[in-house]
């Protein structure tokens, strides 16, 4: 035989954003067995080996059941064991009000559950709107039980301070226009900050939709539908950073959230903060920006379309869910494409969206998909209101971990033909896969391996590839292709049988 030869190979490099991102590692895309609701889930908290798992449900059931099989009773409330996933009977039942929980924190040490959301009953005490769980026993904290005139949307805790934020007027009593600080005992602190305005969707109500601290440096940036801190009037649209002691604007953020956006989630990673935003209409902001915790520094900021509910960033990169659909200006991102991305992952350092494709579909409720984030022992648990994962029937939670991906890349369509004496090019699309970008091409012939080729593609850029092989004149071959990711190997296609010219 003679010698095979590469012709009219695509590239192998994707546009995919600057090269430093290249080095970062995502979880794989692949869901860990993982328990059910029959709601929504709007938040979690991880503690000493616990998720805690709170919204608007009334069952859970086992993965893979149906609906109304095999279901267990959890009132908007749940535990579960973070390494197996298996549902732990720590279940006090959050009814009253409009009987769901918003916001969940763990305390530093892990000793308690701070949990927020619109209700009147923890258990079986009644509680206003905000409550306190003991992780050593399950229990309801009795030195936690605030009076807060509605809904607690957001939490953050200190060793000594626990902020709340949401759309409430009074806390204890007294005036606290959408967010506060108070002692793990329930005794309210002067930080006091004036939050008003609106002008995001239709719902003028202001609220403080997220917040995060940063203890070392005195700072909580809230986050939310406001226009107004303070009494000030401009500059100061959606997101503040205020002094953690006095309520007063150390940074207003001018600029970062154009009219008719909302930021919906904040958190900080003791260097930088980096938020999810929501937006109405057209010019908006709908995607994710990372800042400097010390002086409130933008260091970039996607523009990518679909609103973003949680933000979680774990080992260079920054996990989101959201439902996106154009994010074709920023690195590595798609156009705008007739389904919706709902995970998204993005290196740290410059934004990048890193080849991490783990779906869900937009589900019940508002039809937004993931809702909540948290990281526990190296798994990412993601909830909300979806109910398919990676298009298998999987409701309002699910889990990713950095190992094993079983996942392997699609197989191609081959087809081959002899357009000249002693040449047979080989023709497929690039295939793809969930969690990774380069994938390697392995053509045989006549049942041996011949070559492999790496190209670089994604779901929405798949480009035609193509191989020439030389072989003797007037030979027939037969041919085929199998696809991997370096870990997991496709099924292999073909054969396909192709006679050289003479």
């Amino acid at each position: 035989m003679l010698a095979a030869a590469v012709l009219g190979t695509a590239s192998t490099a994707l546009s995919a954003g600057p090269a430093q991102a290249t080095g970062e590692t995502t979880l794989t895309a692949d869901p860990l067995s993982t328990w059910q609701t029959d709601g929504i889930v709007w938040a979690m908290a991880y503690a000493k080996g616990i998720v805690y798992v709170g919204g608007t449900f009334s069952h859970i059931r086992p993965p893979g059941a149906a609906q109304g099989t095999g279901e267990v009773a959890r009132t908007n409330f749940a535990a579960f064991d973070a390494k197996t996933g298996q549902p732990l009977p720590c279940a006090p039942a959050f009814t009253g009000g409009t009987g769901t929980i918003r916001a969940m924190k763990a305390a530093p040490d892990g000793s308690k559950i701070y949990i927020g959301g619109s209700f009147g009953k923890a258990g079986p005490v009644g509680r206003s709107n905000t409550a306190a769980l003991n992780t050593s026993d399950c229990t309801i904290g009795a030195d936690w039980q605030p009076t807060v005139s509605s809904t607690v949307r957001a939490i953050d805790v200190t060793d000594d301070t626990v902020y709340i934020g949401g759309g409430f007027g009074t806390v204890q009593g007294q005036t606290r226009e959408r967010v506060a600080a108070l002692r793990p005992d329930g005794t309210l602190l002067p930080f006091k900050a004036t939050i008003r305005g609106s002008s995001v969707g239709n719902d003028p109500t202001p609220a403080v939709n997220a917040l995060t601290v940063a203890p070392k440096l005195n700072k909580i940036i809230i986050g939310g539908r406001f226009t107004s801190v303070n009494g000030s009037l401009f500059g100061v649209h959606a997101l503040a950073g205020l002094d953690a002691t006095t309520g007063r604007v150390v940074n207003s953020f001018t600029g970062w959230i154009p009219n008719r956006s909302a930021v919906k989630a904040l958190v900080n990673d003791g260097t930088n903060f980096y938020l999810g935003a929501e937006g109405t209409g057209g010019g908006v902001f709908d995607g994710r920006a990372a800042g400097r915790l010390s002086d409130g520094a933008q260091l970039w900021k996607d523009t990518c379309l679909g609103a973003t509910q949680a933000v979680l960033p774990y080992k260079g990169v920054l996990y989101s869910g959201s439902h996106a659909h154009d994010c074709s200006d920023t690195p590595g991102g798609f156009t705008d494409i007739n389904n919706r991305q709902h995970f998204l992952a993005q290196s740290i350092s410059d934004k990048t969206i890193l080849p991490w494709f783990p779906d869900t579909n937009d589900g019940i409720g508002e039809q937004i998909g993931p809702r909540a984030l948290t990281m526990a022992d190296g798994v990412l648990w993601a909830g909300g209101e979806f109910t398919t994962v990676n298009d298998a029937p999987q409701q309002g939670l699910t889990r990713f971990a950095a190992a094993p991906d079983t996942g392997a890349p699609q197989v191609p369509l081959l087809s081959g033909a002899s357009g000249a004496r002693g040449r047979i090019t080989l023709n497929w699309k690039a295939s793809w896969d969930r969690d990774n970008g380069v994938l390697t091409y392995e053509i045989y012939r006549d049942g041996e391996y011949l070559t492999s080729l790496n190209q670089d593609s994604r779901y929405w850029n798949r480009p035609n590839m193509s191989f020439t092989d030389t072989v003797e004149p007037g030979s027939q071959h037969r041919y085929s292709i199998e696809v991997t990711d370096g870990t997991n190997v496709s099924g292999r296609n073909g054969p396909v049988y192709v006679t050289a010219r003479n």
